[in-house]
């Protein structure tokens, strides 16, 4: 089966939600940051792990989807997640995003549970799958074994292949470990599977042998530059520039992943935004504390980092 015409790929950000100080969702700033996303070149993986979506209730994921939708975002640039413990609204979460348009949906496995069976995760997403009903969709399989403690495996991939080779479309592989993503890559892309890892660091290793772009969370604060590394990469592979590009995206990607990450990126944007409020995060996330702030923007003032303010 070869790849799907007009599936995506690049470079997509897990969308940080922003809140008011009553930590409600703010749908103006999340709406200017999906466009600001866009414009540079991210597609936009709403209510992903960086977005605090296991935060958010139901109603506020399909609440905020539509909310966008209405504003004008193209519903082909959104990779909703649509993951949850409950397989009643894993289903609602995924049939409203179908019924939308959207280019597919980034799906956990159920994460309450701990060291269940693979039988029982195939059969959460069957049913998910199968109630939702619809001839043509796309199912991004989610691998995030570190904090769901149930793991994407190969074997799982190659099952759910065979039974729905049309919804299953590929996966993120959130491990950080390479030859998990690799081994995704070299058993599935031939099949149409598209993997996504979740850092731009893998870009220069894993585009050249199929991969279809990364799914990464400090796309949300370094869209441009790791969008135009996809775009090099992807089209005459590896040179010397390129291979300075990666260097550099890869020093920041360290210098976030050196703090906390979401509220690292949150101080970040309130900072080069002028919006304070990007700072809140929702329990049981805090923010950035004072002095790890000031040693985030000493760092990365001495990467002479600057991001351009969201319009």
């Amino acid at each position: 089966m070869s790849r799907r015409r007009n599936r995506i790929t690049g470079v997509l950000a897990p969308v940080l939600t922003p809140f008011d100080h009553d930590r409600e969702p703010d749908f103006a700033a999340f709406l200017a940051h999906s466009r600001w996303l866009l414009v540079n070149g991210a597609g936009l993986a709403i209510f992903g792990t960086n977005s605090e979506a296991a935060s958010l209730s139901t109603d506020e994921r399909i609440g905020l989807t539509d909310e966008l939708l209405e504003a004008g975002i193209p519903a082909d640039k959104l990779m909703p997640g649509t993951g949850a413990c409950s397989v009643k609204d894993a289903v609602r979460l995924t049939r409203h995003a179908v019924k939308n348009g959207a280019a597919g949906m980034l799906m956990l496995p159920p994460f309450y549970f701990r060291n269940v069976s693979e039988e029982g995760v195939f059969s959460y997403y069957a049913e998910v799958i199968d109630a939702v009903a619809e001839p043509n969709f796309a199912i991004y399989l989610y691998h995030i074994p570190q904090i769901t403690h149930v793991p994407i495996t190969l074997s799982l991939i190659e099952r759910l292949l065979k039974r729905y080779p049309r919804v299953i479309a590929g996966a993120k592989d959130s491990s950080g470990d390479w030859a998990n993503s690799k081994a995704m890559i070299e058993n599935f892309a031939k099949d149409g599977f598209d993997v996504f890892p979740a850092s731009e660091v893998f870009l220069s290793d894993s585009l050249p042998i199929g991969g279809a772009g990364c799914i990464s969370a400090t796309v949300n604060v370094n869209p441009a530059a790791i969008s135009r590394l996809f775009r090099a990469l992807d089209g005459d592979g590896p040179s010397h520039e390129t291979r300075a590009l990666q260097a550099r995206v890869d020093e920041l990607r360290r210098t976030f992943q050196s703090f906390e990450l979401i509220p690292a990126m949150k101080a970040a944007l309130a900072h080069f935004s002028g919006r304070e409020a990007w700072k809140i995060v929702r329990p049981p996330l805090v923010p950035l504390g004072q002095s790890a702030e000031t040693d985030l923007l000493r760092k990365l003032a001495s990467l002479k980092f600057e991001m351009p303010a969201e319009q």
